[in-house]
């Protein structure tokens, strides 16, 4: 049974004998840790959307074979999973149900949120907030042409790291775009001009010429790393500065 991040908070300060608390202060008590993950069974990747836009998606390799994913000629990567019942062999991570940002050990999902914009010829993962003019860069790539069953795998900036969200101990449907590095310290880098961008050239993906899948919109039940693997979570949506939602 799937519970939701307030139930979670609840249970735990309901044992600890406070009263119940809005889920963000709850996840800035520090809720939730994170664990290391294999960066070999992930691909990073966005997806095209429409003429211009880009949307960033996670897929995991949870078994050997088939491989969710695959290096295309033309350095693309080709989506393989869309061709085969994926449960148990593919996790795909579609949106801010399935991924977040953690900085210094916090979760910063409630107030930043990820996305791919084009830069030029190159594609950047960038983390915004409202609360911040600062853009920081999580990773990049350059894109060899645009093509709309064509996604361009995304490699990570030095710091920046995919991790599991963890819940006393057990591994949730979630990851982490994590960094060491305090917010300030983030923030003050690209606020200065230092954005965290990789020199020109396009850098292959971990696993990707090897192993390596997006996803139709069939099978929803997989959603965000519905494998059995993991304890599936309804997450707390990005929120604006005065409180709306994304």
């Amino acid at each position: 049974m799937q519970r939701t991040y307030l139930a979670l908070a609840g249970l735990a300060l309901a044992g600890a004998g406070l009263p119940m608390v809005q889920p963000r202060l709850a996840m800035a008590a520090g809720l939730f840790q994170s664990t290391e993950v294999d960066p070999q069974s992930f691909a990073v990747l966005a997806r095209p959307v429409g003429d211009n836009d880009w949307t960033l998606l996670v897929l995991e390799q949870l078994a050997a074979q088939p491989s969710c994913w695959q290096a295309r000629p033309d350095g693309l990567v080709d989506p393989t999973l869309n061709r085969f019942d994926f449960t148990g062999i593919c996790n795909r991570y579609l949106d801010s149900n399935g991924y977040s940002l953690r900085v210094a050990d916090q979760d910063m999902g409630t107030t930043y949120r990820l996305q791919v914009q084009q830069v030029g010829s190159r594609l950047e993962l960038q983390a915004v907030s409202p609360r911040s003019s600062a853009v920081l860069v999580l990773g990049g790539a350059e894109v060899p042409l645009r093509d709309r069953d064509g996604f361009v795998a995304l490699t990570l900036e030095p710091g920046w790291d995919l991790k599991r969200r963890t819940y006393e101990q057990r591994s949730l449907s979630h990851l982490y775009f994590a960094s060491p590095a305090p917010l300030e310290q983030l923030i003050a880098r690209a606020g200065g001009g230092e954005t965290f961008r990789r020199p020109p050239g396009r850098a292959e993906l971990p696993g990707i010429a090897t192993t390596p899948p997006l996803l139709d919109q069939r099978n929803d039940s997989m959603g965000s790393g519905s494998s059995g693997r993991a304890i599936a979570l309804q997450v707390i949506p990005y929120t604006e500065a005065n409180g709306g939602g994304l």
